[in-house]
């Protein structure tokens, strides 16, 4: 990895420049380059702003490698990938649609240029080939100093690492890049990474539970809740956690403005009903958000983020459209604060789902980078949180890292088995979240606990067969430590209940390998022992069907 070439475009005052010299007028690069790690810092005695840098590392592809490059945010979609498959990016024809929409802003498309070519991929933060059951792991020690771009370009035989620096001016000693190479077995590359970044084993337990979201959406009241609360308590299983998902508020971001209409008691009221059933009370909010309509985005302007021009950054098309607020502002902090401290002390809730997390780092600002604005997000989350616990969605993984209980490795589930409307990569999507659960699984017990969303074995308001359904709720007792379901389970019959009871059952499963075979590259192997069993399971991809 010492051999390699260095390419770097800035500016100083209003002009440009390009160089791949380790020293020019304006700046001193030291170079600290071993086999196995590359560290750029940057010294400046002028303000430079880097407009882009990357390194190329020379690296020998071959045919039967596979690659995986991680995802920007929990929905992006990821897998492992043939050097001769074609990169995931914006279809022709939906792209226009996206990137002049506000779909566009979950996304890295305004800031990351895709390859559209067979065999070029991008990721952040890690990446690895494997060839067979070894790995060679590229991964950044380092994303407070901005996001970690992998590129892997199987044609060109090049791993090009780029630096998202966007949004600062460097002016003195800056660490541009910190990255490492390991090699060995899953276990042991991974293991070595989070020893590298001092992140200790995650001691959260597997979950199984409840969320509201995925039958109701946010058409949730509180005689759903008991229903569903009073079905669930009367299934002889393990069950952990109960979870109320959106629509109990009266709108994004007024979350102590609760919709008496659907719960007249308050939210303690069903927290109480929670525990009194021998469960853990869940509740989701997005903590950054703020609908367009709500009390807070209108009351208080001054706490929205805004991009170069003073504009309100839009988020998203959620809820018919949110911003997002500035943590840099005193204020929204101790706003941010304030909810917290009632949701989880006076309602008594034990974990929040903090879902929409992206929106905290939406623009660079305050001279800060992307990266540098997310991990700041999440450091304060869980100075917020404290010792309840956090089940962190839609964020980009690395800045969660050791900051979050548990945390969603995947797209929304679908009701449908591959239903996709739009062709954006952090769209709903059953197949995508699935992938993600199967080759993201080295995060889980490692950075946090990982939650593949949900399982849903119901008959109505469903449009996968029972084949289908199986395979999901199968996916995630293999490869997850959440798993929840939506479902009023008092309408089963004996082969759900039977289902549910056994994916709900704490099994010791240690996964042995799991891949697309490469002769039907639409079926994934999954190889592995459940008590000490060996047991093998494969599926199609593409049909939802289990292969024999």
């Amino acid at each position: 990895m010492e051999k390699f070439k260095m390419q770097v475009a800035y500016q100083v005052a209003k002009t440009s420049y390009i160089t791949n010299q380790f020293e020019t007028e304006h700046f001193r690069m030291d170079c600290t380059a071993f086999k196995d790690h590359i560290v750029l810092k940057m010294r400046t005695p002028v303000p430079v702003k880097i407009q882009s840098l990357s390194i190329t590392i020379p690296y020998e592809f071959k045919a039967d490698d596979r690659l995986f490059l991680n995802g920007y945010q929990s929905w992006t979609d990821c897998r492992e990938y043939f050097p001769d498959d074609k990169p995931p990016y914006l279809s022709p024809v939906f792209k226009p649609f996206i990137m002049m929409s506000s779909f566009r802003s979950s996304g890295d498309y305004t800031f990351v240029e895709y390859a559209t070519e067979l065999g070029h991929f991008h990721g952040f933060s890690y990446g690895y080939v494997r060839r067979g059951a070894q790995y060679d792991l590229f991964a950044s020690l380092n994303e407070r100093t901005g996001y970690t771009i992998f590129r892997f370009n199987a044609k060109e035989n090049t791993i090009v690492v780029e630096k998202d620096l966007d949004g600062i001016a460097i002016n003195g000693e800056y660490t541009v890049l910190d990255i490492v190479n390991l090699q060995g077995s899953m276990d042991e590359v991974f293991d070595k990474w989070f020893a590298l970044l001092k992140i200790p084993k995650a001691t959260a337990p597997v979950y199984n539970g409840y969320t509201t979201w995925y039958n109701y959406y946010p058409n949730i009241n509180d005689k759903i809740v008991t229903q569903d609360l009073e079905a669930l308590s009367k299934v002889d299983a393990d069950i952990d956690i109960f979870q109320i998902d959106d629509g109990y508020q009266t709108n994004v971001g007024d979350w102590l403005s609760v919709d008496t209409k659907k719960f007249p008691s308050g939210m303690k009221v069903v927290a109480d009903k929670i525990h009194k059933k021998g469960m853990k009370a869940g509740l989701w909010l997005a903590p950054f958000g703020a609908q367009y309509v709500s009390e807070v985005a209108k009351n208080h302007p001054d706490w929205i983020i805004r991009d170069k021009k003073g504009r309100p950054v839009r988020c998203g098309l959620n809820w018919g459209g949110f911003y997002a607020l500035d943590i840099e502002n005193p204020d929204a902090r101790e706003y941010i604060r304030h909810f917290f401290d009632v949701i989880l002390n006076d309602w008594g809730y034990d974990l929040v789902k903090l879902d929409f997390l992206y929106a905290a780092a939406i623009v660079p600002n305050h001279n800060k980078t992307r990266g540098q604005l997310m991990c700041e997000a999440m450091d304060f989350l869980r100075e917020c949180v404290g010792d309840k616990q956090i089940l962190g969605c839609g964020v980009p993984l690395f800045p969660a890292f050791g900051k979050v209980d548990y945390c969603r490795i995947g797209a929304d589930m679908g009701l449908k088995w591959n239903g996709q409307t739009f062709s954006h990569r952090e769209n709903v999507s059953t197949v995508h979240t699935l992938c993600n659960s199967i080759f993201r699984r080295a995060l889980d017990g490692r950075a946090f606990r990982n939650d593949p969303d949900v399982f849903l074995l119901r008959d109505n308001n469903m449009h996968c067969t029972f084949e289908q359904r199986q395979i999901i709720a199968k996916v995630n007792k293999l490869f997850g430590s959440v798993l929840f379901t939506s479902d009023n389970v008092g309408d089963y019959n004996a082969a759900q209940m039977e289902t549910l009871r056994e994916t709900f059952r704490k099994d010791d499963i240690k996964i042995e390998n799991a891949e697309f075979l490469a002769k039907s590259r639409n079926i994934i192997n999954i190889d592995y022992t459940q008590n000490g069993e060996p047991k093998n399971f494969k599926f199609d991809l593409v049909n939802g069907t289990i292969v024999k």
